[in-house]
């Protein structure tokens, strides 16, 4: 199901599962508010878990301790295009009856254990932003067997039994229904098309990505003051995201001084993610210190992401190495 972003697909996903007020939906500290976000907006409590040290992903033996008998979903982030450990999430959502809606903004196109990211869980959001790993410039898409997606179209056009395409087409006509109270989230044809195009040069792009990753991670797997990038045995990582960890303690500077110099050299840096229970809005609904969570703490400290995408040029990596 083709939407306008992977926020729309989420909520889209969680609507069409019947996921609303009263129940509770386990997630990350560690990610973009958007994934958070859609949890409140369906009505729905979210519950936040801490990641593990190496890939930063949610933890599922923190995960199956917050299960309560209000819990009907989890949604995992597959951070930095890196896939969580499904296999551990998939037995704790059977346990306890639960969905899994996967939040793979990041994640195409990973694999966890051989399978395709959007083929595991019970319905999963990619994004098509500008600056994914492919792009319509804005849009999203929900995947996931045939049944939920049916049921989830009507939530993304206004709840309607029939979309405008096929009402104002040769065969449609001009009767609807309206069956929910649904969105407004459709992907636009011009974005489709675009698409289209964008997905055939999807392997070209991701092999490039990956070259980019082999030169930062072998220029810097041997200093002490960065930490690099895991890519577990198990997964083919999307490398979305190249996120350094600088080991402060060896540093004579703070992150701050570091973005700094770097731009300074010329080369713009960033942070993946400020943690949902840092932001006043979670903070102060659901009481979070910033201490709950202190993996995610103690990382959010000293990430630090730097240039990855298919255009870099040898020489422009060269340059990011050198600064």
């Amino acid at each position: 199901l083709a939407v306008s972003s992977a926020t729309d697909a989420m909520q889209v996903g969680l609507a069409a599962l019947g996921i609303g007020p009263g129940d509770e939906v386990i997630t990350t500290a560690m990610t973009f508010c958007s994934t958070v976000h859609v949890i409140e907006h369906v009505g729905a409590k979210p519950v936040l878990v801490d990641v593990v040290p190496d890939t930063l992903n949610i933890d599922p033996e923190q995960v199956a301790a917050a299960v309560t008998p209000r819990t009907r979903g989890i949604v995992p982030v597959h951070l930095y295009g890196h896939p969580c450990d499904m296999d551990p999430l998939l037995e704790i959502a059977n346990n306890h009856d639960l969905k899994v809606v996967e939040d793979a903004a990041h994640a195409l196109p990973a694999r966890y254990k051989g399978r395709m990211v959007g083929t595991i869980g019970t319905l999963t959001a990619f994004s098509f932003y500008a600056t994914k790993n492919m792009t319509t410039a804005e849009g999203g898409m929900l995947t996931g067997p045939a049944e939920l997606i049916d049921r989830a179209r009507p939530w993304s056009l206004h709840g309607m039994s029939k979309d405008a395409y096929k009402r104002y087409s040769a065969e449609g006509s001009w009767y609807y229904e309206v069956i929910l109270p649904g969105y407004k989230c459709n992907m636009t044809d011009i974005q489709a098309s675009m698409g289209l195009h964008q997905l055939k040069k999807l392997p070209g792009f991701q092999k490039r990505r990956r070259e980019v990753v082999r030169a930062y991670s072998g220029a810097f797997q041997d200093m002490p003051e960065i930490e690099t990038p895991v890519e577990r045995p198990e997964v083919e990582s999307a490398w979305h995201l190249y996120t350094l960890r600088l080991n402060l303690e060896r540093l004579t500077i703070d992150r701050a001084r570091f973005i700094e110099e770097m731009k300074a050299r010329g080369i713009g840096t960033s942070v993946h993610f400020i943690p949902i229970h840092l932001h006043p809005y979670y903070r102060d609904k659901y009481g979070y210190r910033p201490e709950d969570f202190p993996v995610t703490l103690e990382n959010f400290r000293r990430i630090v992401s730097i240039p990855l995408h298919p255009r870099l040029s040898d020489e422009d990596v060269e340059r990011v190495i050198a600064a």
